[in-house]
């Protein structure tokens, strides 16, 4: 096993202690497994603290989010909801909006032979806007499944040409991007592309939300070496907030998984004299450490303060998952220390990376300490902390903390998201309390979180596992009345759909 070495001169003092023994104890830990799988609660996470990071909240282009999608875009539209800062006016205008999209979804959902759906939409006599247009693709986006993909995208596709053709309004580069991804949604690859050439020609470039859209439908296809290679070729890529084109591939590919693709991209950015930054640096030693390429990951630490970087928020935040799964909670204190001394406050997010490192190491004792030293720091415990550590338990196979703690998230307030019920649920199975799992099931959808296709499998799996075929029958018809994900559990479950 490899010592990291210094920094830099500056650092070499200060850190060689700490992170000689990240190097030399605490990776260990991936060689015994290194299945993508492990990373599932922490890279959300991170992925997501990263976008926050490096996004500038006023781009159009630099989130992921959908949901962004749905402000206005248009210079009418910002007047509308802003009027003298009004809110009520704003809100009468949203109101208005989810009503008159609610009228257009009607509209479609009418669409057959002998109805002209573009007629019945120019009745409406709407007032076209890029929220409006929004709302009704996000919506169509949500029931998009593997039974309606190809009546969801034309019904979209539809709906997008009318309003494209109404006075006082345009598309924006959001819009397309709903579009784009509900072609995706449908395995509408060659009509996606046309769509990419259509927004240059309006105007709009590609940015990173298009080539995320791209390589997440084509990356399937096994076509994702092609996407990336035109977008380092493309002059209409605006790669905003990123610092260069490269660094916007490279996190869209972490974003995805592509881990060989990143090491191939990373060698044409160095081919074409681009160095690397810090936000390189951390998309590199991430896909290393989950290659298992650990002496590859060391050089890169070692590279990083020789090129005069020093590791910032994320970093830290890599290197105590990477202790935590080595099961060093010693190392990790020093480095939680070392953190304060370098002017990184911890917050929430390093401290759950911890604890989900020595959760999965199996050492409840130190996840107990460093959840109590989190909360004795001031930082209050999120959804994703609070599953980590119900995860942890229900792993150790001690359901009865894990419930103390599923009770107490909610005395706090804070509702268990669907990894939380898919947890508890599988303790429960666990446990052979199988009704109380199926009535968590229920519970849960009462709070109004919606089981997912994980939440189903894990229960139906362990249904049958446990040899109540009959109950797993019964879970998975109501998994068909509800429409969702049905092909896929048809096809894991070993049961032919009905």
């Amino acid at each position: 096993m490899h010592y990291i070495g210094s920094f830099s001169q500056k650092l070499v003092q200060r850190f060689s202690r700490i992170y000689s023994l990240s190097s030399l104890l605490c990776i260990r830990a991936f060689h015994r497994n290194g299945s993508n799988d492990e990373y599932i609660s922490i890279d959300e996470s991170l992925i997501e603290s990263w976008r926050r990071s490096i996004t500038d909240s006023r781009s159009t282009e630099g989130t992921l989010n959908l949901d962004d999608s749905l402000g206005c875009s248009g210079v009418e539209n910002d007047n509308a909801i802003n009027m003298q800062g009004n809110v009520s006016v704003r809100q009468k205008f949203i109101d208005h909006t989810s009503f008159d999209a609610k009228r257009v979804l009607d509209i479609l959902s009418q669409d057959g032979p002998g109805f002209d759906t573009r007629a019945a939409l120019s009745e409406l006599k709407l007032r076209v806007s890029a929220l409006l247009v929004g709302r009704v693709l996000l919506e169509i986006i949500k029931s998009v499944n593997f039974v309606n993909k190809d009546r969801s995208a034309k019904l979209a596709y539809k709906f997008f040409v009318w309003s494209g053709q109404q006075e006082h309004y345009r598309h924006t580069a959001r819009t397309y991007h709903l579009i784009m991804k509900i072609f995706a949604d449908a395995e509408e690859f060659k009509a996606m592309w046309r769509l990419v050439d259509k927004m240059i020609d309006s105007g709009y470039p590609t940015t990173a939300r298009t080539l995320n859209i791209l390589l997440c439908s084509c990356g399937k296809a096994g076509l994702a070496k092609n996407v990336v290679e035109r977008f380092i070729k493309s002059k209409t890529f605006s790669y905003r907030p990123f610092k260069h084109s490269f660094n916007a591939i490279l996190h869209c590919l972490l974003v995805l998984n592509q881990y060989k693709l990143i090491e191939w991209v990373y060698e044409q950015m160095l081919t074409d004299g681009h160095s690397a930054d810090i936000l390189t640096y951390n998309i590199l030693m991430c896909t290393k450490y989950r290659l298992g390429k650990l002496d590859q990951f060391h050089k890169l630490l070692d590279e990083m303060g020789k090129n005069g970087f020093e590791p910032d928020f994320f970093t830290f935040n890599l290197l105590l998952h990477v202790i935590g799964k080595g099961d060093k909670p010693l190392a990790a204190l020093n480095l939680l220390n070392h953190m304060k001394e370098m002017g990184v406050t911890p917050c929430v997010l390093h401290f759950t990376t911890l604890i989900d490192g020595l959760s999965r190491a199996g050492n409840m004792e130190a996840c107990v300490h460093f959840f109590g030293e989190m909360i004795k720091h001031g930082c209050v415990p999120d959804v994703v902390c609070y599953t980590v550590m119900i995860n942890g338990y229900i792993a150790a196979g001690d359901l009865e903390k894990a419930q103390g703690l599923f009770n107490e998230m909610i005395l706090k307030g804070k509702m268990p998201n669907v990894f939380t019920y898919n947890s508890m649920i599988r303790g429960l199975c666990l446990d052979q309390k199988f009704d109380e799992a199926c009535s968590m099931l229920k519970e849960m959808e009462s709070r109004g979180c919606y089981p997912n296709f994980f939440v189903y499998s894990t229960l139906v799996n362990n249904l049958r596992n446990a040899g109540k075929h009959s109950e797993a029958h019964s879970i998975i018809r109501q998994m068909v009345e509800k429409g969702q994900y049905i092909h896929l559990l048809s096809k894991l479950m070993g049961y032919k759909r009905s």
